[in-house]
């Protein structure tokens, strides 16, 4: 099986959409549910609803893939599954390394999701020296300085920054002068990257912040909607906690921080479980 570095995805050439982009996995978890049930067609209806989509944007989306269903009999499942897979470049094997092996880093290491999808984790590396040695998800943890031989062994081309905000860019800026030239980021810092370095960011302390404001608003909507009182008098309703504790607080680099006043990244010193995505 190939390697990733000498290949690049094939959506760019044939010009899709990045929104496109973003919503192909989702297809993709959807068909191979319904393939491992054994499901032969779906209707674009069904697979837009499985997805979370409206379905004319699900049909819009595969009209970018050259993929139309047949009137009457919808998308056919494993072939649909072929062809996002082969966009997605998932056909081929992906050799990842994880940087930063604290808490949050060991459990993306143990994620079984990886393998299943594409994506093969064959380095494990921590700046700590207690931490050289020891043994995760059957790799062994290896120090920093061994991260330029791992990725140019292994061809590596997509990194997993899972550090303290403070080395990040540091960390970063090895990944891209060792030959990676994706990266996924956890810690909560803006990286600068050269053209050519594609970054996706992961933030669970945002998309926190984000479900508070649409807890917020529904509290607020659910409050208007009461019957008011007959002596007149309205009860002012309370913003959610979690909402009040996280306004206008930043941390050194800017990002907003944690309510418990902690390190957003994983260096270990986190108590919370990582949760992976399904």
């Amino acid at each position: 099986m190939a390697t990733g570095r000498p290949h690049r995805p094939a959506t760019r050439s044939r010009g899709i959409p990045e929104a496109t982009v973003a919503r192909l996995p989702l297809y993709l978890r959807a068909l191979t549910a319904l393939s491992e049930r054994s499901v032969p067609t779906v209707s674009s209806e069904e697979l837009a609803g499985a997805a979370g989509v409206n379905s004319a944007k699900l049909r819009k989306d595969f009209s970018y893939l050259g993929s139309y269903g047949t009137r009457g009999v919808g998308y056919d499942v494993e072939y649909l599954v072929y062809q996002i897979s082969r966009e997605l470049g998932l056909t081929q094997d992906w050799p990842v390394v994880i940087v930063g092996i604290g808490n949050l880093g060991a459990a993306l290491a143990n994620y079984g999701g990886f393998a299943s999808r594409g994506f093969r984790v064959v380095g494990l590396i921590d700046a700590d020296p207690e931490l050289a040695g020891r043994q995760v998800a059957g790799l062994t943890v290896l120090h920093s300085d061994e991260l330029e031989r791992v990725v140019e062994e292994n061809g590596v081309s997509i990194g997993v920054i899972a550090t303290p905000a403070g080395a990040a860019q540091q960390v970063c800026d090895r990944l891209v002068a060792a030959g990676v030239s994706s990266i996924l980021n956890f810690a909560p810092s803006v990286l600068a990257v050269p053209d050519g370095v594609d970054v996706r960011k992961v933030d669970l302390s945002i998309e926190l912040q984000i479900l508070a404001f649409h807890e917020q608003r529904k509290a607020g909507e659910n409050a208007a909607a009461l019957p008011e009182p007959e002596n007149g008098e309205v009860t002012p309703v309370e913003p959610p906690a979690t909402a009040a504790v996280t306004r206008g607080r930043t941390d050194r680099e800017g990002q907003p921080a944690r309510p418990d006043g902690g390190p957003d990244s994983d260096g270990g010193t986190d108590s919370a479980p990582a949760v992976m995505p399904a």
